[in-house]
């Protein structure tokens, strides 16, 4: 079969890396693509939001499947289009894909299904805003409504900082349309993590659990990314929790979904605080996480391809993944200046020394080739991916990697997966194989 990927970044890297693997795959288009992706795909110069374009191309190179990567064409409506011209494509339906391109929309269907999150109120003005903010308590979480690349949410500490940023999203707009409005949250406690489900909009497949670290530097300070590194699985969502999250968001959350005449079929992406109280929903997103995906890919053992089609085709009751045993983690390594303004076009060195890395892989996400040197193009430009045995052999693993790759201004976090180790190494040998993946 024939199989398109939409997008260019980490995660296609991963999604394509991974449908490589498949048997029934004969041939890869991935549209933009990379040249790290085209090592493994043949690359098509159509961007991810030309979606007319994209349904052109896949009607007439015959593809057999269609994956979407990214948020914004699933927001655009592509799955809609490609089902009117009889493509198969693996994404949910724009309806369906306001879960992720409004954070309102997704409060509303929280709020209405009494599924377990924090306290919100939803404003267009700045006025309003400003004003709700003094009767609340500190910290506050401000976000914008719209895809705002994983940046959009601000956590602050002062009345000032707070007002500060409703004024940056609804008047100074710099998130652009995604500031329309602006979502003011109750402050959560606890431990986040990443919980990914399969849906064909009647049953529900959990996918690896696994744990993302959104702040810029360690010890969870800085402002927020895309993502700086994720692990799986991830031992905070014990067996108890995961059953819960299952049965307190998403039973309802399909169920609230049919209400409004909305079929979902494809990724949910619950992001997760798991507190003193159990979890409660941050966020949600229609696709795979980025950096989740990797460390998950890199986990799944199985054929990913039959989960797709089974998404699809409403058959999802009928097909199990087979997980490696072993925890994957991956580490992201960004430009100097990101997540602001940040470098580009330095030279990357160390990349030949992992080319026969037999424990792990480098998922490519911000880079370019010229001639036979990588440069860095994006403010996210690699993710070092590895198994090991152990979490803390994964850790080891991956940082060992990380230390052969260079370039002026590289930057990581150095405690990814940290509160893993501890929480498995306090727990006992046995604490990680008990965890649901």
């Amino acid at each position: 079969m024939k199989v398109l990927v939409i997008g260019s970044g980490g995660r296609e890297h991963a999604l394509v890396w991974k449908i490589s693997q498949s048997p029934r795959v004969t041939k890869i288009y991935c549209a933009p693509g990379s040249a790290a992706i085209a090592e493994l795909a043949e690359c098509v110069a159509i961007n991810a939001e030309q979606i007319d374009s994209l349904a052109d191309f896949a009607a007439k190179e015959k593809i057999d499947l269609t994956v979407v990567g990214p948020e914004l064409p699933l927001t655009l409506g592509i799955a809609d289009l490609f089902e009117s011209r009889g493509l198969r494509i693996f994404g949910p339906n724009k309806a369906a894909a306001q879960l992720e391109g409004s954070k309102a929309f997704a409060k509303d269907i929280l709020a209405a299904n009494h599924i377990p999150t924090a306290s919100f109120r939803t404003f267009t003005e700045s006025g309003p805003a400003k004003q709700f903010i003094q009767q609340q308590i500190n910290p506050y979480v401000i976000k914008a409504d719209g895809l705002a690349g994983g940046k959009g949410v601000l956590i602050t500490r002062t009345v000032a900082e707070a007002q500060d940023a409703v004024e940056d999203i609804l008047v100074r707009k710099v998130f652009g349309n995604a500031g329309e409005k602006v979502v003011i949250e109750e402050f959560l406690e606890g431990e986040e993590a990443s919980f990914m489900v399969l849906t064909d909009g009647e049953h529900v497949l959990p996918l690896a659990s696994s744990q993302d670290h959104k702040r810029v530097f360690d010890n969870d300070e800085g402002p927020n990314t895309g993502g700086m590194g994720a692990y799986s699985p991830a031992p905070v969502v014990t067996p108890a929790i995961h059953e819960q999250i299952l049965r307190e968001v998403l039973v309802p959350l399909l169920a609230g979904l049919k209400k409004k005449h909305i079929r979902y079929r494809g990724v949910i992406y619950v992001g997760l605080m798991i507190g003193k109280d159990g979890p409660k929903v941050l966020e949600f997103n229609a696709r795979f996480g980025d950096p989740e995906c990797q460390p998950i890919m890199m986990r799944l053992k199985s054929d990913l391809i039959p989960l797709l089609e089974a998404t699809i085709d409403g058959t999802l009751d009928q097909v199990q993944p087979v997980w490696h045993d072993d925890p994957a983690l991956c580490v992201v390594l960004t430009a100097n200046g990101y997540p602001g303004a940040y470098d580009k076009g330095k030279e990357i060195h160390g990349l030949d020394q992992l080319k026969n890395w037999t424990n792990g892989f480098v998922f490519h996400a911000g880079t370019t080739k010229e001639r036979d040197r990588w440069l860095t193009t994006g403010g996210r430009v690699l993710g070092v991916t590895a198994r090991g045995k152990t979490i803390a052999d994964a850790v080891k693993e991956v940082y060992r990697s990380v230390g052969v790759i260079s370039w002026d201004g590289m930057h990581y976090r150095k405690d990814i997966a940290q509160r893993a180790v501890k929480r498995v190494s306090s727990a006992g040998p046995l604490s990680e194989s008990r965890v649901s993946s």
